[in-house]
């Protein structure tokens, strides 16, 4: 079996292939609709024989037979035929919603079954996929297949009277007319695959040029200084070459249907004119001559015309889409996982594993009306057992998305979940626990701050608490947990070691540090996010050093409404943000000093307004004061 093999699909399986089985079942239910439809269609067949046919009596029987009132009357009919047909437009019209609108209520069903399978079977996951196809693909397959079944009706009954007039004017006319039409019709037909799969190509040799000039443009520094501008060349011109090759083998296909337009249209008229000498020999009346020109440039040509275009816009857009909907449901919750690579079964899935614990769908956050937006569409998963940095420059919105995620602000558009439903502030305390840069710390024992999100721990624990976050010292120092606490006796990075290990003996499942480490000195720091990544829960660190970032399993780079997340190696490739900060942020050697013995009213006022800054931490002062979070 080749590479890439699925046995559930065969290789020849199109999706035109897929769509067409699809189709069979649904045209057998809708067969009297079909009739209703040829039966006014009826009137279009009528008009169009007696086009050709009444031209050719009025020139044979009256005009030149000298019977001009003759003529003038067989004209009369061939125009008094054009009003059933316009009157059977209306009928028409009304019969084609009976094929339209059940199409795009299945369709519609379709999807938002796919959509409620995938939030039973996986945990809540539905993307915008089935949104997208209950409005927007929903109507584009509708147009699309009204578009086709008005043009191929039209080409159906317009071709039978053509046809059917020719026959009665002279069977050796189809001896002309018809190998043209089938050649051209043959040859439209054998370029619709080649056309689509180098209309694929071509789009995808673009958005490769595209991404790749886009990281250009973001990368030019580091090219200068790395001396790499030769293979960066190279690679954008071996990207153009690919891109070129695409668009003229598209162009080279293109023509074949041009080519294949000209002979259905322009070649039948040409070759019965280089055969009227051979016809009128052999029968054929001058009338019955105009007569057939009339049939082929009055109505076949445009109907070959009409539906050659419809095939090749409308109707491979309507395949493309139309097979969106021909993918399988995704699989119930309850179905067993495939066996792993060597035959043994897989582990017994755990479907709350699979629900993020927090996540962000296409949420936008503005301090006002017409404030421009801080988060601009942003979706984000943050899983259970996951660490996520999120850095950025100072005003980038990074406090911002701790205190939407954290529930304390309500964006202005999206949605924010927590365990895979809506974010309520009544399941605040139970889900998440919010330390901001300045910690809260009261009048007290120690044991009291400490337990003050877990009354019922245990003295052992807030042992192995002090122990793995870096309490330890500052219990020494006060003697026990019974001492008496006074916060102003406290540096700013012993308050956030008392909060930090608040959050530890919580235990929440959301922890969201916005620079809840940032007075505490880079071996500290490191001690404690390590400690709460032991932790079951999701861990979300705004960043106060590089450091943190790259102690995280994801981090998310923002700068303002753009973000771009991934691991740190992704991010050195793809991020010039995250390539700026990498070089500007001070290494931990930088930080020698604690900063928790550190003084307040001893850091320089700029230093302090850098810590605080306030634009970005006004989301969290918001909140009613005392509180933990």
């Amino acid at each position: 079996m080749k590479p890439g093999h699925d046995p559930a699909r065969p290789p020849r399986d199109t999706a035109l292939r897929r769509v067409s089985r699809e189709a069979r079942p649904f045209l057998r239910a809708r067969t009297g609709a079909i009739l209703r439809l040829s039966g006014w269609s009826l009137l279009e067949f009528a008009q169009t024989f007696l086009s050709g046919y009444g031209v050719a009596r009025a020139l044979d029987d009256g005009f030149l037979a000298g019977r001009p009132a003759t003529g003038l009357l067989w004209l009369a009919v061939a125009a008094v035929a054009v009003l059933p047909s316009v009157l059977a437009a209306r009928g028409v019209f009304g019969r084609l919603a009976d094929l339209v609108e059940p199409l795009r209520d299945g369709l519609v069903r379709r999807a938002v079954a796919r959509a409620l399978s995938g939030a039973l079977g996986r945990s809540g996951d539905v993307s915008t996929r089935s949104l997208s196809q209950v409005t927007h693909q929903s109507e584009i397959a509708r147009d699309g297949w009204a578009g086709l079944v008005l043009t191929l009706r039209s080409f159906v009954f317009t071709a039978a009277g053509a046809v059917t007039g020719l026959l009665a004017l002279s069977p050796a006319l189809l001896l002309i007319v018809l190998p043209p039409l089938i050649l051209g019709a043959a040859l439209f037909i054998g370029t619709l695959p080649p056309m689509a799969a180098r209309q694929r190509a071509y789009l995808a040799a673009d958005e490769a040029y595209a991404a790749h000039a886009g990281e250009l443009a973001a990368s030019v520094r580091d090219i200068a200084a790395a001396g790499t501008s030769g293979r960066t060349v190279a690679e954008s011109r071996a990207l153009a070459d690919t891109q070129l090759a695409a668009s003229r083998s598209l162009a080279r296909w293109s023509a074949v249907r041009v080519v294949a337009l000209a002979v259905c249209g322009r070649f039948p008229p040409l070759l019965l004119l280089l055969g009227a000498p051979w016809l009128l020999r052999n029968g054929l009346t001058p009338g019955g001559l105009v007569g057939a020109l009339t049939y082929l440039t009055q109505a076949l040509a445009p109907a070959v015309q009409a539906l050659m275009t419809m095939l090749g816009t409308a109707g491979g857009r309507l395949v493309v889409v139309l097979d969106r909907f021909t993918d399988a449901p995704p699989p119930p919750a309850d179905e067993p996982a495939p066996a792993t690579s060597d035959g043994s079964p897989p582990p017994p899935r755990n479907p709350a594993r699979d629900i993020p614990v927090a996540e962000l769908h296409e949420v936008t956050f503005a301090y006002g009306p017409r404030a421009h937006p801080v988060l601009d569409r942003l979706s984000l998963a943050v899983g259970a057992g996951e660490h996520l940095a999120v850095v950025g420059p100072s005003g980038s919105g990074k406090s911002t998305l701790a205190a939407v995620l954290a529930g304390t602000e309500r964006p202005t558009g999206g949605a924010v979940r927590w365990r895979g439903r809506p974010a309520r502030p009544a399941d605040a305390t139970s889900v998440r626990v919010l330390l901001p840069q300045h910690a809260y710390v009261f009048s007290g024992s120690l044991r009291d701050n400490l337990r003050y999100l877990r009354p019922d721990a245990r003295d052992r624990e807030i042992a192995a608490m002090a122990d793995a976050v870096g309490l330890d010292t500052l219990l020494s120092r006060l003697g026990s947990l019974d001492a008496a606490v006074e916060p102003d006796r406290l540096s700013q990075g012993e308050r956030q070691l008392v909060a930090l290990g608040r959050a530890y003996l919580a235990a929440p499942p959301l922890l969201i540090l916005d620079e809840a480490t940032s007075r505490l000195d880079p071996a500290a720091e490191t001690r404690a996010e390590l400690a709460f990544a032991t932790l079951p829960g999701a861990l979300v660190v705004v960043a106060h050093r590089l450091s943190s970032a790259r102690r995280a399993d994801r981090t998310l780079v923002m700068d303002g409404p753009r973000t771009r997340c991934g691991t740190p190696g992704e991010l050195l490739r793809s991020s010039a943000l995250y390539r700026d900060l990498s070089g500007l942020w001070e290494p931990e050697e930088a930080d020698a000093v604690p900063e928790q013995d550190v003084p307040e009213q001893d850091v320089p006022e700029e230093a302090r307004r850098e810590q605080r800054r306030p634009g970005e931490e006004r989301a969290i002062r918001s909140t009613p004061p005392p509180s933990p979070v």
